[in-house]
């Protein structure tokens, strides 16, 4: 699925130049001796292994923090519920021409240069190729995705559906599993030392929608992270509520489907147009803001959210382009009704607005009644809500709403004693935002927070068998020198100054 380049490079891969970076890449790794022997002590509950740690979700993140715990010898598979090299939104839900980042940032390599997108793309295009391109295609990200996944050999366990998390009090978390890879479901059951949850942009909860859309009937409306074929649109009227990226990209999907016309409903009077999160930016974020005060964590995220991040400069003339596409600034949407004829009536802040469908582009929000799978985490989890109150005028009910989690990502007891085990889950998604900052799938930060975590990870599980590893020092019998290296000499007799030495006289 690799796509064209601007430059009009062929679209099939060069497999000399491709092969000759992974040879690279295998290079690369053996310099520096990664990865490293498995060295956790393999242990059992209930008669079956006990994996390091369990990932839950094969996107990027959960790449990069696979990778990461692999390259420290700790056993790290994936359990992702969907088919095989379509894990994420990229190849599926999300409907952008290309990444919003720039091409330049390095994501998930973890440091190594061989392990880059760009290291990617130039070795199948070539370096004007590389020049020439303004930002990455979203396929041709998703097939490089597949690609590390590949070259590093991950455990990425697909069709496999998390059920439910059960932290247990014996230094285990069960994951109650089914198996969907074949024609018949088969349930089976995971143990793990530790689980992280790299659910992405979902994270705890998953698509926001006003309360009353769902009394609309569910053929009239989708949110923009569900799946929906933009064909399905052709010949109809479509209201695209929100003015954000994904409202340009599911009203330009629709348009270039043959939608008959396409209002945008934005509550807001102006569109953002500076994206403030970028002023931000620095290694200092990415290494300090899980230190800062909760105050300055609060405030930094909040200002985020009020100000929002504009649509991208691209993907908004993607969509004024067309005749048939028209932006409604200030027209915030209140409610909506079915009409006799079938069509929905929209109550904007401008008035009515007649519609055959709406997609919904408002976000996410933890949201526990989404995730039937962490049900039995939800009452006993400690959010932020729980512990600090926001300065007037800095309400926030999504930050308010997300977990209070420690420094390790990990899930905190609302109740001390309530759920044993419970810090044994990390949520490594956007859900950490506010505690951790945008170090858990965002692609500028997402090598420092797989490699945080994934040190910390590590450090945990040798605190954890720390009597396990002295005893293994004690043991440890392999000699250095084998005896015959030296021969014992006679120690020489002492040869101490005479009496009535000139020294002794002097002295």
């Amino acid at each position: 699925m690799t796509q064209p380049t601007p430059s009009g490079a062929p679209s099939l891969s060069s497999p000399s130049g491709l092969a000759h970076l992974e040879q690279r890449l295998r290079q690369d790794l053996q310099w520096l001796c990664l990865p490293a022997k498995s060295w956790v002590p393999p242990i059992q509950r209930d008669g079956q292994p006990v994996l390091d740690v369990a990932i839950v979700g094969g996107g990027m993140a959960g790449l990069a923090l696979s990778a990461s715990l692999t390259h420290m010898g700790i056993q790290a598979p994936i359990f992702d519920q969907s088919p095989a090299g379509f894990e994420g939104p990229w190849a599926t839900t999300a409907r952008m021409e290309t990444l919003r980042s720039p091409k330049e940032l390095t994501g998930p390599a973890l440091g190594l240069p061989a392990l880059t997108f760009r290291a990617w793309f130039e070795a199948q295009f070539g370096l004007p190729a590389w020049n020439a391109l303004d930002k990455i295609p979203r396929l041709q990200w998703m097939d490089y995705l597949r690609w590390y996944r590949q070259v590093l050999r991950l455990d990425v366990r697909n069709r496999q559906r998390v059920q439910a998390v059960l932290p247990r009090a014996d230094g285990v978390v069960a994951l109650e599993m089914v198996d969907e890879s074949g024609d018949t479901p088969r349930s089976y059951r995971v143990l793990a030392r530790h689980v992280v949850l790299a659910t992405g942009r979902d994270g705890m909860g998953g698509p926001w929608v006003p309360e009353w859309v769902h009394d609309l009937p569910r053929t009239h409306w989708a949110h923009s992270a569900h799946h929906w074929r933009g064909e399905s649109l052709r010949g109809k009227h479509v209201a695209v509520v929100g003015g954000g990226a994904s409202a340009m990209d599911a009203a330009a999907t629709a348009l270039e489907n043959g939608a008959a016309r396409v209002d945008l409903l934005i509550r807001r009077r102006e569109l953002p147009r500076i994206n403030k999160g970028k002023g931000a930016g620095s290694p200092g974020m990415a290494h300090g803001f899980s230190a800062l005060p909760d105050e300055w964590k609060w405030r930094f995220r909040h200002y985020i959210n009020v100000q929002q991040v504009p649509p991208p400069q691209g993907s908004t003339l993607r969509v004024s382009r067309h005749a048939n596409a028209f932006f409604h600034l200030g027209a915030g949407v209140r409610g909506a009704s079915v009409r006799d004829d079938g069509k929905l009536r929209l109550e904007t802040a401008k008035g009515p607005l007649a519609a055959d469908f709406v997609i919904f582009c408002t976000g996410f929000r933890t949201d526990w009644s989404q995730r039937p799978e962490f049900a039995a985490l939800q009452p006993h989890v400690r959010v932020w809500q729980d512990r600090f109150t926001a300065p007037p005028g800095e309400e926030d009910a999504e930050l308010a709403e997300s977990p209070d989690l420690g420094t390790l990502f990990e899930l905190q007891q609302k109740t001390p004693g309530s759920c044993p085990g419970l810090e044994r889950v990390h949520c490594f998604n956007y859900a950490a935002a506010v505690s951790q900052g945008a170090s858990s799938g965002d692609i500028p930060q997402v090598s420092d927070g797989a490699q945080r975590l994934a040190r910390g990870l590590a450090a945990q599980l040798l605190g954890e068998d720390v009597a396990h590893h002295y005893a293994a020092m004690e043991r440890y019998a392999e000699p250095e020198l084998e005896g015959h290296e030296w021969q014992p000499a006679e120690f020489p007799a002492y040869e101490g100054e005479e009496e009535d030495s000139p020294r002794s006289a002097r002295a």
